[in-house]
């Protein structure tokens, strides 16, 4: 079930307790008092939302992000899929994987798909999954997580696609593995949000290299939490820009925000995010979507599918790189999807890729910690 926006408040409690941390952290207190509860029960989600002057899409955003879809565990002999999903897509791509579940009986698998801002403490690496999705460098290329399965072999592409969507495969970029190991779903872009009362006189910033500008000292608000996101952002700056860049990323820094705080927000001059959240930008705002110059960094929604259980798991991977999940992702979340029959949103549009020689001529890992450390001293400075 969806949240609705006319629902009372009371309501959505009762019936998605996950998101009392939501409201509560956002500024509804005294929701153990029985007497604040009834007062509650007659005000709508949007009626609250407009007297806060808080944004109704990012809230009900978040809230989507707290609930919790169980999970299918425990059946015997069952291939294992594990992974983090971006939160925007999270439920409609699961329900849409139990209705192909319910019409193959044939597939046995158990299976555990959490939220992206769940983070990765609840992975237990010693008991690998046979089928991993999520986003993000510092997982798959870390040989103390999954780079060392990846040097032995473990994993092989099966999702059938021979070529990607144009978009990724063109003479600019391509983002399909050389080696045939890791599979893609599609991209996270990562684009800028400039509020024009907030940056004055100074210059909109149009490019990554304008990001890095002294003049932007203390200004920028980045996904430092979504740490998928963020480290495809340090890692391509560093490419791009070298150790100074990172270390000028660092010295703009003025908060880390999540991105759904800071829509219609009057803080920082220049909020880093994804792509998703500019759909909620009010047109007659102080707000405005910049596409960088240079192209989007993007961080792939990864999966890796084990060589050994190809037979079992090829359907399931056929399902999660097809068209159908591809308009999901790329539709409803503005997550590019890879599928080559997707017609993207974002079509077009330069994407900046760290790219493949890159990363198989890098220990990933490290160069993530290198980055921290250098952005750290920035922000330090």
């Amino acid at each position: 079930m969806h949240i609705n926006a006319d629902m009372n408040i009371r309501e959505i409690l009762e019936k998605f307790p996950e998101s009392i941390d939501v409201f509560t952290n956002n500024g509804f207190k005294g929701l153990d008092d029985e007497r604040v509860l009834e007062v509650l029960e007659k005000i709508t989600l949007r009626e609250a939302l407009k007297l806060k002057k808080a944004d109704l899409n990012s809230f009900m955003a978040l809230i989507e992000e707290s609930i919790t879809t169980e999970p299918r565990k425990n059946k015997e002999d069952a291939v294992s899929l594990m992974g983090l999903l971006p939160c925007p897509v999270r439920i409609p791509l699961l329900e849409g994987f139990k209705k192909f579940l319910d019409s193959n009986p044939d597939i046995n698998v158990n299976y555990e798909l959490k939220a992206a801002s769940s983070g990765l403490a609840w992975l237990d690496l010693n008991n690998l999954a046979d089928m991993f999705i999520s986003a993000g460098f510092d997982l798959f290329f870390e040989k103390e997580r999954m780079g060392k399965f990846k040097a032995e072999g473990l994993f092989k592409d099966i999702t059938g696609i021979e070529k990607y969507n144009s978009d990724f495969e063109n003479e600019t970029i391509s983002l399909k593995d050389p080696h045939g190991d890791y599979s893609m779903l599609g991209v996270v872009p990562a684009i800028f949000l400039v509020n024009k009362d907030i940056i004055g006189d100074r210059p909109m910033p149009t490019s990554w290299k304008d990001i890095l500008d002294p003049k932007f000292k203390k200004s920028v608000s980045l996904p430092i939490a979504d740490f998928d996101l963020f480290n495809a952002i340090l890692v391509n700056i560093y490419k791009n820009f070298g150790e100074e860049g990172v270390r000028a990323l660092g010295n703009n820094l003025l908060e880390s925000m999540h991105p759904a705080q800071m829509v219609g927000s009057n803080g920082p001059a220049i909020t880093i995010m994804p792509y998703f959240f500019s759909k909620m930008i009010k047109e007659d705002g102080p707000m405005s979507v910049v596409w960088p110059e240079e192209g989007a960094i993007i961080s792939p929604i990864f999966m890796l599918t084990k060589k050994s259980k190809e037979k079992e798991l090829k359907k399931i991977a056929e399902f999660m790189s097809g068209e159908a999940v591809g308009n999901i992702i790329s539709q409803q979340g503005l997550f590019p999807s890879v599928n080559p029959n997707v017609k993207n949103p974002t079509s077009g549009k330069p994407m900046m890729w760290v790219g493949w020689d890159y990363i198989y001529n890098n220990d990933i890992g490290k160069l993530i910690k290198h980055c921290e450390e250098i952005f750290n001293e920035g922000v330090r400075a």
